[in-house]
């Protein structure tokens, strides 16, 4: 076989093998591709029927409620506009309220009823861990405590 070929076979197998890799790159990205949908959207039928997707808005103020099992919930999900009954079985994320921002991941089932698989609970973009609140709340309190001064570019103010 001359070298003319060996390189032409390599070739073919290289980008054969390229376009293997590609496809199952590709079939992975869409088998975990998910979209987001509002209330009012799912229940204008835009929603997949059968497969997964997310759901967002907020939690309906009195919607919640537990079952006896103490991992199963309830709760409506609303855009402002329309609201969908969710039920999710497991643990609620800590920042999960009601009034809250919401996004859910599942199915949804008959009578507009949204079987969710996961809860992500949303916050503003004010969120502080505790803990650094807790030491920003300290270091204030310190500060009044002693009558410290904050030195600005031009002048001293006496920290109240």
């Amino acid at each position: 076989m001359k070298s003319r070929h060996k390189r032409l076979i390599l070739i073919v197998a290289g980008l054969a093998a390229l376009g293997l890799a590609a496809m199952l790159v590709l079939s992975a990205f869409k088998k975990n591709l998910v979209f987001f949908f509002t209330p009012t959207q799912i229940l204008a039928g835009e929603a997949p029927q059968g497969t997964n997707f997310r759901m967002g808005g907020l939690v309906e103020a009195g919607s919640l409620s537990r079952q006896p099992d103490g991992v199963t919930v309830s709760f409506m999900v609303t855009d402002t506009a329309r609201h969908i009954r969710v039920n999710y079985r497991g643990i609620l994320p800590d920042l999960f309220k009601e009034g809250k921002g919401v996004v859910v991941q599942g199915k949804l089932s008959g009578n507009a009823l949204f079987i969710a698989e996961d809860v992500l609970a949303k916050h503003d973009e004010n969120y502080m861990p505790p803990d650094a609140a807790y030491a920003l709340k300290k270091a204030k309190e310190a500060n009044k405590s002693i009558g410290a001064t904050v030195l600005t570019d031009s002048n001293q103010k006496s920290v109240k």
